[in-house]
């Protein structure tokens, strides 16, 4: 491109720039007229900017002021009463939780063992199966119970025979009295042998002792077990019992029927909703702490015994006054809030007992009719009045909400 087209390009972008420049700023404006480009602006409708106080109009002389013309009277900051919202000072309490942490196990539990030693014929039951109290899970070699029964019977027959034949005998004087007393005590024993023969024959037999889930046996069928053996663990987890400690200051303060909070360290289990069953009747004097036992509701059966659970008690705590997150202001003293008393904007120091999302709970001198304000703290002033609007205008501060 030549340079005499760049040239004219040039001038012709800054004079542009100038006209926007004067459009758009008023100082700009003024530079140009000083320059003697007055006539040239006002050809295009580029009119000097009014001054404060001014309007462009014909006679250029001040503008008129009205109420709302800036004056100190109406209008202007400082004059206007400035509009806050407040609300009265709210009544809580002071959140105190324990936690601690506790094993779970089932409501009952027992170990099945054998009752005497031999050789396992039979098994009725598999691992992690239901049972009933009373069900028959196995059963051991009967051969020598069932042989002892027998003479058992052979022994009793036998001796009732011969009381029999005394009797008949003692009405002609054949038996003497020694004699049918002497048969007798034979009856009898031979009974409690039958009756010994039974209970052992019986023994071979392994019942389930009470309800519940069977766990893993330990048995299987040839397995000689004895009298020690550890067959299997019966688990009624229809209930967990939690046992846990707490510190003892929570003596007196707890009782067999509060609620408490239970989550399974696991993961994945949603937190349940149980109560204390049963309160130790000392305190440990090592561990300085007292034994508690909550009781948890399994009826789905999702956990096991022998889990751990985090507990949580919520326990009531101290009144205290609430007062709104917005509202709480701090400077070099600490905290405070700006409350309004008689119409005036007033500093009120607080001190923060406990934080929510919602509400802050704190210990202030408030009085009576107080309104603590949550929205326009930028604008009052220690002593200035305040003008209070919504629909919590005319709320008083509660009475048990002074000077906590």
């Amino acid at each position: 491109m030549p340079i005499w087209k760049q040239s004219l390009l040039s001038l012709a972008l800054l004079v542009g720039a100038a006209f926007l420049a004067a459009a758009f700023v008023p100082a700009a404006n003024e530079r140009l007229r000083a320059f003697g480009l007055g006539p040239v602006l006002d050809m295009v409708g580029l009119t000097p900017a009014a001054s404060d106080g001014q309007t462009p109009g014909a006679g250029g002389g001040p503008a008129a002021r009205g109420p709302g013309g800036g004056g100190p009277g109406a209008g202007g900051p400082g004059g206007q009463v400035p509009a806050v919202i407040a609300r009265a000072p709210g009544e809580g309490r002071m959140a105190d939780r324990v936690t601690a942490i506790g094993d779970g196990q089932a409501i009952h539990s027992v170990t099945v063992t054998a009752e005497t030693p031999g050789r396992v014929s039979e098994l009725l039951v598999q691992s992690g199966q239901t049972v009933q109290a009373g069900d028959i899970l196995m059963r051991l070699d009967p051969e020598a119970e069932e042989i002892a029964l027998d003479r058992a019977r052979l022994v009793l027959d036998d001796a009732t025979a011969n009381l029999e034949r005394l009797r008949q005998l003692q009405g002609s004087g054949a038996s003497t009295a020694v004699q049918l007393r002497e048969a007798e005590l034979a009856v009898r024993k031979a009974e409690l042998e039958l009756r010994q023969a039974e209970f052992d024959l019986s023994q071979r037999l392994i019942r389930a002792p009470v309800s519940g889930w069977i766990g893993i046996l330990n048995a299987e069928v040839g397995s000689q077990l004895t009298a020690s053996t550890e067959i299997a663990r019966i688990d009624d987890r229809s209930v967990l019992l939690v046992d846990f400690r707490l510190p003892e200051r929570m003596v007196g303060r707890i009782a067999p029927g509060d609620s408490v909070m239970a989550e399974a360290l696991a993961g994945g289990f949603p937190a349940i909703a149980g109560t204390i069953s049963a309160i130790d009747n000392r305190v440990d004097p090592t561990s300085r702490t007292l034994r508690v036992q909550a009781r948890l509701d399994n009826a789905e059966d999702r956990l096991r015994a022998g889990m751990s659970f985090a507990i949580s008690i919520d326990l009531p705590g101290e009144p205290a006054a609430t007062v709104d997150p917005l509202s709480v202001q701090w400077n070099r003293e600490g905290a405070f809030v700006w409350v309004v008393r008689e119409g005036a904007a007033q500093r009120l120091p607080v001190r923060i007992l406990q934080r929510s999302e919602t509400e802050v709970l704190v210990a202030a001198d408030f009085a009576p009719g107080d309104l603590v304000v949550v929205e326009g703290v930028q604008s009052v002033r220690p002593g200035a009045p305040v003008r209070v609007q919504g629909q919590d205008a005319t709320a008083t501060a509660p009475q048990g909400a002074a000077s906590l």
